[in-house]
């Protein structure tokens, strides 16, 4: 007992250690985001230069002649990938048509349609990790920008007549038309060659995100915002249409009025550049981080680095969809297992080599399932219905687990009156509770737990929990005998539960019921996050009152039972949880990328035994099962031997 005990500990340690603060850098640019940029730019300003074949303005068509082709340079000195022949040849286009003076529509249908393929062949961070201080982008507009841009973004502030070109009127409602968040952010951060507009590269990115809310803003009055805002509330297909903040930044106007039609695409634009909070709930981290991180992770793996697409896939779980995994197993649980077992299978597909085209396919196939997990997850699905069903189900879960092992630690020493030992099993589940509290107040309020930590914490406390469980059970099932019973007692080995087992005990009851608290708290701060606390506590309530129902029948049945009867029972009840731990604990070193996923689409997954498609999974548990074997004929022939003594 005391080894295990230490193993115990250092264990528990390494979960604690587990538990970083995730932190974002701010990005920085590269190529493809500055060619991006001077596309965009094409789009908006090419009509100033060129009307009807004819050029309306030297300076700007000298301007947009320059700018297509710092493009193509831009886009020929990126790296090598599957895409890039086809972004030169697409740039060498664009540039051909503003030589032949074309027309401003088919100027910018082209230089619209490479910067979405740049995009995508080259991915850049397109969206604000969080909803921008939209006060602090009004304070530095007046501080920074007003000087030349006017007070109310006409172009008209008292520098204005000295500058050329004259500085943009931001309230141009065709211009604003064609350009995006992403667009003015980009300026914003890299200012604008051959223009008195400068860099303003030292701010915050959190700032440039504030100023370009702000003056995107500018060229839609505060009366379409409220208009915008009665649609918002009561068109749930428009706010699927704006699922995030990366799709509000990265979209123009012109192509949001494309889908829905004006005046609403105005009026929706006008709220949501003033209200970017209602959208930003999954801007930290969600599927927008998912998808993006699995587009990272094609190119790379497109392009020949394996290593860096592994990198990126894992993290497409981890810190994109593990964060919304619990909500969806409450909302749509067959959806959820089909999005971890398809991200796994993607990553094994990157491990062995398969072809780029089986593993784009596999990219695809997540991106259909995460457009679904979108549809599962929005707001409008929310009801208080389903806020109690998923509090109540999820605590339920998880509970009987951690439960079923601290009734039997009671049962046993209520069995052999060792009363004195009870308060540390006691102190074990009710520091594990406390600690839960903790880490809800942490993960609510301080710091971020990032998708590793989730799945180390359960990983690792489910492995060292069914190495505990499987000596536990083998010494049960030794006295699963009456005979070898009253040999214990007879030999006084009872004593054995010295401080140090005491202390044992703690920990065991501690880490079985702090792993499945873990998951539990997770689930119940974003739950909290999305309103309907009323129907999330009373979910909650009634799940710890069945649990206290099941709490007193088992403990009320196991004192009837006869010692052999007790002993046999639990043993059996204790192996099995054992096997059940390691299938999870393998499952969630798997999802952490600790271990490699070897996929075995035969086996079901039953989640409830442990049971996950993987080798790995597998192998673990038919390890577990047969040490458990093994230890039960070998603890029996030992307890007859002392028994016939």
């Amino acid at each position: 007992m005391p080894a295990l005990a230490r193993l115990f500990l250092a264990a528990a340690l390494l979960v604690v250690a587990q538990l970083p603060v995730t932190a974002m850098s701010q990005e920085a640019a590269s190529p493809a985001a500055v060619a991006w940029r001077l596309l965009d730019y094409i789009a908006v300003d090419y009509p100033g230069a060129v009307s009807g074949g004819r050029i309306v303005s030297d300076a700007e068509y000298a301007e947009m002649r320059e700018f297509s082709a710092s493009v193509r340079s831009r886009i020929d000195a990126l790296p090598a990938g599957p895409a890039k022949s086809q972004l030169l040849a697409e740039s060498t286009a664009l540039v051909a048509a503003v030589d032949r003076r074309a027309e401003p529509k088919t100027v910018a249908l082209q230089a619209r349609s490479l910067g979405s393929d740049l995009l995508k062949a080259y991915p850049v961070p397109l969206a604000p990790r969080q909803a921008p201080d939209l006060a602090r982008g009004a304070a530095l507009y007046t501080e920074q920008c007003a000087a030349c841009h006017g007070a109310s973004g006409r172009g008209d502030g008292p520098n204005a007549k000295d500058l050329n070109p004259r500085p943009v009127a931001f309230t141009d409602v065709a211009r604003a038309k064609e350009r995006s968040l992403f667009g003015l952010y980009q300026v914003i951060g890299q200012g604008l060659d051959g223009t008195a507009m400068p860099s303003f590269a030292h701010l915050s990115s959190d700032d440039r995100w504030a100023l370009a809310f702000h003056v995107g803003s500018f060229a839609y009055p505060q009366g379409d915002a409220r208009a915008g805002g009665e649609l918002w509330r009561n068109r749930p297909e428009l706010r699927a249409d704006v699922a995030d903040l990366q799709a509000l930044v990265q979209t123009t106007p012109a192509a949001f009025a494309s889908r829905v039609g004006e005046p609403q695409a105005s009026q929706l634009v006008a709220y949501l550049r003033r209200n970017p909070d209602v959208i930003a709930t999954k801007s930290a981290g969600g599927l927008d981080v998912a998808r993006r991180k699995l587009a990272e992770s094609l190119t790379a793996y497109q392009a020949g680095d394996r290593k860096r697409a592994e990198e990126l896939a894992l993290s497409a779980y981890l810190d994109g969809f593990e964060p919304v995994e619990p909500m969806l197993r409450a909302r749509d649980g067959g959806l959820m297992a089909k999005v971890e077992a398809g991200m796994g299978q993607l990553r094994a597909s990157i491990s062995r080599g398969a072809p780029a085209t089986e593993v784009a396919t596999q990219v695809r196939t997540l991106e259909t399932l995460f457009d679904q997990a979108a549809k599962a997850l929005a707001p409008d699905q929310t009801s208080a219905a389903s806020t109690f069903l998923g509090a109540f189900t999820i605590l339920l879960r998880e509970g009987v687990e951690a439960l079923l092992i601290v009734i039997a630690m009671i049962a046993f020493l209520r069995k052999a009156e060792r009363h004195d030992v009870l308060p540390y099993v006691h102190a074990g589940w009710a520091s594990a509770l406390a600690g839960g509290g903790l880490t809800w107040a942490a993960a609510t309020y301080l710091i971020s737990i990032s998708g590793a930590s989730r799945e180390l914490t359960e990983g690792v406390g489910s492995l060292v929990s069914a190495v505990v469980l499987i000596s536990v059970g083998v010494w049960m099932h030794g006295k699963a005998q009456a005979g070898a019973w009253q040999a214990y007692i007879r030999d006084k080995l009872s004593a054995a539960l010295s401080k140090r087992s005491a202390w044992f005990l703690f920990l065991l009851a501690f880490i079985v019921v702090y792993r499945e608290v873990f998951e539990t708290i997770l689930f119940y701060a974003a739950l909290w996050s999305q309103g309907g606390q009323v129907a999330m506590v009373s979910g909650a309530a009634l799940a710890v009152a069945c649990l206290g129902v099941i709490a007193w029948a088992l403990l009320s049945y196991s004192k009837r039972l006869p010692i052999a009867q007790f002993f046999s029972y639990s043993s059996l009840l204790i192996a099995t949880l054992a096997v059940v731990l390691a299938g999870k604990g393998v499952a969630g070193l798997q999802e952490a990328g600790w271990l490699d996923v070897r996929p075995l689409p035969a086996l079901p997954r039953i989640e409830v035994l442990g049971i996950f498609p993987t080798w790995e999974g597998l192998v673990a548990q038919l390890v577990t099962l047969t040490v458990v074997v093994i230890g039960f004929w070998t603890a029996g022939r030992r307890a007859e031997g002392q028994a016939n003594a």
